[in-house]
């Protein structure tokens, strides 16, 4: 595959791997919050969901192809670890930096809207990462091998 990765196919793998991401962080937080954690062990936490929830849409895909769990899982840490981290890292950082997002709480519009601002940022900056990496036959190129349209 030499043709360079669309816009498009970039954006629908950052997509699909903000989905995953949005998902653990919002359990995180929300689980965070429900059992008092402190903010660096719910940051911990919604980063480990985050990852769960990352590498398993992607797995739930390859898996409809009928690849093994082992080979699967291979598939999606090679596909998801760049982007989710990249994600990760700019909306923790961006959370942190928001002054009293962390302490706002899940009654507070603060912490859903610094929350959103901090994905749509991930986002975009995600997607260019992700176009590059499918480029290269990186990322969730490797996914796309995988998949049956």
């Amino acid at each position: 595959m030499n043709d360079k990765a669309s816009w498009s196919t970039a954006i629908s793998a950052t997509l699909h791997c903000l989905t995953g991401c949005a998902i653990g962080e919002v359990l995180g937080m929300v689980l965070g919050t429900a059992f008092g954690l402190r903010n660096a062990a719910t940051v911990v936490l919604s980063i480990a969901l985050a990852f769960v929830f990352g590498y398993g849409l992607t797995m739930r895909g390859v898996l409809r192809s009928g690849m093994g769990f082992g080979q699967a899982f291979k598939v999606a840490l090679a596909a998801d670890t760049v982007s989710i981290a990249v994600m990760e890292l700019v909306d923790n950082t961006v959370i942190v930096a928001v002054p009293g997002a962390m302490d706002a709480g899940l009654g507070n519009w603060l912490f859903w809207a610094s929350l959103v601002f901090s994905l749509v940022i991930a986002f975009v900056v995600t997607v260019p990462v992700n176009k590059w990496m499918i480029g290269r036959g990186l990322g969730h190129a490797k996914v796309h091998a995988h998949h049956h349209h």
